[in-house]
């Protein structure tokens, strides 16, 4: 569906982009994880035709977007991090602006916009002029505006970003109902995590280079090699610190609470298991065990550690 080969993009002698080499599925929604400035945004500004790479080339549907650009556009929905609207418009003018520049015509526009409207929980903001809108509405109708012409692949430049926790939430649901209805979603966002359900595969990208790319468990299992257990017991944990001491795999035990002890383990699956159970054979009033479970966040921290 999606193939970039060689992306370059050199600004004097800097590269923003650094020879990026991708490959999309049909229906894959893509997460893009990176610090500000690493070239998630030349990237997508490339694949969107606004931008012009200094080498190598981006294919949709087999089709190039630097030979044929007119072409690529009716394919694509792309929503900027930071975006225009025309506050003196009504939210439905708006729609029927862009549906009338894309061609649709009148008829279909006037079924077109309330579908498009109650897809992004804005029925009721319909005759609302756009200036009076919150931010997170805003930002819903201009995901709006990228769905207008049906694109099969949806670009979304930090789509939730400065929206409050409860406009957030309403944002991720309807990227779910996009991801379920077969759009191509390319997506970035410092709030990946919120998103990591949602996401088939993630790239971390750090000063233009692709540094890691695979489904969220691929990256998690190679971050694994060792895990993070709290222990939480009753009475005083520090009575029971000598039992995990003695325990193979077990280093670095803390003790973050009165009842609690935490420590790095390297042993399997199985031998966490029976280190259990032998916890259990001895007394140890174990209140809960708790594996931490490596985010998103914590992935770019310790993929992007290292990274030059």
């Amino acid at each position: 569906m999606i193939e970039i080969t060689g992306l370059t993009k050199k600004y004097g002698q800097f590269t923003a982009l650094d020879n990026l080499n991708l490959t999309l599925d049909e229906g894959t929604v893509f997460g893009f994880v990176g610090a500000n400035g690493a070239g998630k945004s030349t990237t997508f500004l490339i694949v969107s035709t606004l931008l012009q790479a200094t080498s190598g080339d981006v294919r949709i549907n087999g089709i190039s977007v630097r030979e044929k650009p007119a072409e690529i556009r009716k394919m694509i929905g792309y929503m900027p991090d930071f975006f225009g609207v025309y506050d003196q418009l009504k939210a439905d003018e708006y729609l029927d602006f862009y549906g009338a520049s894309y061609g649709i015509p009148e008829a279909e526009r006037k079924k077109l916009i309330p579908q498009l409207l109650e897809l992004v929980n804005l029925t009721h903001k319909r005759y609302a002029y756009v200036d009076l809108l919150s931010r997170g509405m805003k930002q819903r109708l201009c995901l709006a505006r990228s769905l207008i012409h049906d694109p099969k692949v949806l670009i979304l430049d930090e789509p939730a970003s400065g929206l409050d926790p409860r406009a957030r939430v309403e944002m991720r649901d309807i990227l779910k109902t996009l991801k379920s209805m077969g759009k191509t979603i390319l997506i970035s966002s410092h709030i990946l995590p919120e998103l990591a359900e949602m996401c088939d595969e993630i790239g971390v990208i750090d000063n233009g280079k692709l540094i890691a790319h695979g489904s969220v468990a691929e990256i998690q299992k190679k971050l694994q090699g060792e895990k993070v257990i709290t222990v939480r017991l009753a009475g005083e944990a520090v009575r029971h610190v000598d039992f995990f001491e003695e325990q193979p795999f077990v280093t670095n035990i803390e003790l973050p609470s009165d009842d609690e002890l935490s420590f790095t383990y390297r042993g399997s699956d199985e031998q966490q298991i029976s280190m259990l159970k032998s916890a259990m054979n001895n007394d140890l009033p174990v209140v809960s065990f708790n594996e931490h479970v490596t985010d998103l966040e914590d992935i770019f921290m310790e993929i992007t550690k290292g990274a030059d």
